[in-house]
């Protein structure tokens, strides 16, 4: 990496901008470079984003990670059944991870194998099919390689562009996938899946080699790096601890 940034802080930064500007919305990451991302996004480039300790508590001020639930001063409460009506109405915005992603943005988080008889049994669908058509979704991915970016998922969970166009679902809006390598969008011909940057230290060769499919690649930008008050705020503030460089390694 260049100086002293990590590749973790790097992520980190990328997750914060999929929430830049986001208003007054309720963020849910899932996953701890989500998390900190989102935390560090509502102290710099979306001061309205709503965060939650997981279960029904809002927070007035980002917490540090690993910290208990309902951690820090609370500023309201919003039992489960509110975040469905956020969730139906738009007013969410989630960072979901994947066990398989394809070109078109179809998630799968269920089951890897046939249906009648799948060689591994995962979490089910959950809530990706909701999230999918009703808000903004993006996806991190801590491990980028071919076993995650495959050319057909073996179940959708979350729906990606090319079903929701033919299901007419409007309010479908799947941008960005983060990963440990890159940044992609799905800004390439038919809404499929674009390498928009490269992390510090990676090439474009060094993604297409670990993505099951063909990417779009045209001009590939440098994955910005964290400015200085971000690097501060992570450091000394959201994740002291350090736990970020647990998912992805210095």
């Amino acid at each position: 990496m260049t100086d002293d940034v990590t590749r973790a802080e790097v992520c980190t930064a990328a997750c914060a901008d999929t929430w830049r500007d986001a208003g007054c919305v309720l963020a849910s990451p899932i996953g701890l470079i989500p998390a900190l991302g989102a935390r560090l996004a509502r102290l710099t480039s979306a001061p309205e984003l709503l965060l939650t300790d997981g279960e029904a508590l809002l927070l007035a001020e980002p917490p540090p990670m690993g910290a208990e639930r309902g951690a820090g001063p609370v500023e309201g409460w919003m039992p489960y059944r509110r975040v469905l009506d956020l969730l139906a109405g738009g007013r969410r915005q989630v960072m979901m991870g994947a066990s398989q992603i394809d070109r078109h943005g179809n998630q799968n988080i269920s089951r890897i194998g046939p249906w009648d008889k799948p060689s591994v049994q995962l979490i089910g669908v959950r809530g990706a099919p909701g999230n999918t058509i009703n808000h903004t979704t993006n996806y991190w991915i801590p491990r980028h390689g071919e076993r995650v970016f495959v050319d057909s998922v073996d179940l959708v969970s979350g729906v990606g562009h090319d079903r929701a166009r033919r299901a007419g679902a409007r309010f479908h809006d799947v941008r960005v996938v983060v990963t440990d390598l890159a940044v992609l969008d799905f800004t390439g011909p038919d809404r499929t899946m674009r390498l928009r940057s490269v992390h510090p230290g990676v090439t474009p060769e060094q993604v297409q080699q670990r993505t099951g499919f063909p990417l779009v690649v045209d001009e590939v930008a440098e994955t910005r790096l964290p400015t200085g008050e971000e690097l501060d705020l992570i450091r000394r503030t959201l994740d002291p601890e350090g736990l970020r460089h647990r998912e992805v390694p210095a």
